[in-house]
């Protein structure tokens, strides 16, 4: 079994999918500390006809000191779900396959629910399925492992019997492949290589939310993502 693991970020890059294809199992890490600074977990980017269409999620914060993302609350209060469904629209008013989507954006912008998991949870599941990626899904609070890395993935890896442990080769500086290997995991880290495809508004801007390459590739988006993979994939 082949394991992979990201926080559970805020519509993910493709490169998230992209690394899940290559594996059995998602771990998402929501038992980690929530950063008390900017964190891809709350937001993302899209494009609109200005360049970057930055988007982000308001959570409660102030009092609560250390967090666990798994208990994070969304602020629900305010017009920003409104508001953010409208910057939405007004951006990919010209994508081709935006209409398609927008009633998953109408369901999850207009019944916010109370975490922030749930949500991001929720868009993870609808773009993986959008992106053809069969991974089975898993929550590191589910599985009760409370660690600091790389002592977490490892263990995370032996909760589930996991033979291998996939890393992005970055991810390789700090996690290393010493602690797995002695625990009888092989350590494995991937180069993905990003795709270029037709954007909206001008030129093209790499890494954005997935959502992006959803709402102007369609069809098309999933096998664009299979060329994130290495070549021996």
């Amino acid at each position: 079994m082949i394991v992979s693991a990201y926080q559970p970020y805020f519509a993910p890059f493709p490169g998230f999918f992209a690394k899940a294809l290559l594996a059995d199992v998602l771990v998402l890490l929501d038992g980690v500390q929530f950063p008390q600074r900017t964190t891809w977990l709350t937001r993302n980017r899209f494009k609109g006809d200005q360049g970057e269409l930055w988007m982000t999620i308001p959570v409660h914060r102030s009092g609560l000191g250390l967090q666990r993302i798994d208990v994070v609350r969304i602020s629900r209060g305010g017009n920003w779900p409104r508001k953010h469904l409208a910057s939405l629209k007004a951006a990919y008013a010209r994508a081709p396959f935006f209409e398609e989507h927008l009633p998953f954006l109408e369901n999850r912008f207009g019944d916010v629910p109370e975490t922030l998991i749930d949500l991001n949870l929720a868009v993870i599941r609808y773009l993986m399925a959008q992106f053809e990626v069969a991974a089975r899904i898993v929550l590191q609070s589910e599985l009760g492992i409370v660690d600091r890395e790389p002592r977490l993935s490892v263990e995370v890896c032996r909760a589930l019997g996991g033979r291998i442990f996939l890393a992005q080769r970055a991810a390789g500086k700090f996690l290393g492949p010493e602690p797995f290997s002695a625990a009888g995991i092989e350590f494995r880290a991937v180069a993905l290589h990003p795709q270029a495809y037709p954007q909206l508004h001008g030129a093209f801007i790499q890494n954005l939310s997935a959502f992006d390459l959803l709402f102007t590739c369609g069809p098309k988006a999933p096998a664009i993502l299979r060329r994130w993979l290495p070549i021996s994939s």
